[in-house]
């Protein structure tokens, strides 16, 4: 087994996650999660907002989600794969890939629903975790290949697996990002590659 000195403890994943549910779970008491005014009101990214100055939407919209299936979806991945990608990087890298991966992702998906404005009727409204969740997904496929495709109990194979059904899912079904999933991926793999750094025979222990 590797250890690098670093906690064993999966705080700031677990935080997150907590943070997830606390935040949805106020939405849903004082109003509608399902509701796209409502979503926008309070936090969700919306284009005119964050061109009018409003870029904490940026970071507060990776903490709100859909409806509760939205919602379960992200955090089981997370609570699945986060753990991992926080006892090899440690805590504070590991917050900050979370948050650059995800703020990074919402430019991105700016950026693109920019792009395609002046070609629809209304511009859309996003919410949700799943940027910075592929943005962990990223690091960890960057982490497990360094690793000679293996890290823990996770392997090279089977990221690239959930990657792939990941990414057609989002591509076959309406009303989901997939620039930011993208761009989420990505952004974790560079993250990735500035922020781990592979374990040495000195930090080994059975």
């Amino acid at each position: 087994m590797l250890y690098n000195g670093k906690s064993r403890l999966p705080v700031v994943n677990l935080t997150i996650i907590a943070v997830n549910f606390m935040y949805f779970g106020y939405l849903e008491i004082i109003g509608d999660t399902e509701n796209t005014m409502f979503m926008v009101a309070h936090g969700a990214l919306y284009l005119p907002a964050v061109l009018r100055g409003e870029y904490w939407r940026l970071l507060t919209s990776v903490f709100m989600h859909f409806g509760i299936g939205h919602i379960v979806n992200n955090m089981l991945i997370l609570y699945v794969l986060g753990d991992n990608l926080e006892r090899a990087l440690g805590s504070v890298k590991y917050l900050i890939l979370y948050i650059v991966s995800g703020i990074g992702a919402n430019c991105v998906s700016l950026w693109y629903d920019q792009t395609l404005a002046l070609q629809r009727t209304a511009v859309s409204v996003s919410a949700g975790a799943s940027g910075a969740v592929f943005g962990v997904i990223g690091g960890l496929l960057y982490a497990v290949s360094v690793n000679r495709g293996r890290l823990e109990d996770l392997s090279t194979r089977q990221l690239a697996v959930m990657i792939l059904l990941s990414l057609y899912f989002g591509f076959t079904s309406t009303g989901v990002n997939n620039a930011a999933h993208i761009a989420g991926l990505a952004i974790g793999i560079i993250m990735g590659l500035i922020l781990y750094r592979k374990p040495t025979k000195n930090n080994r222990f059975n």
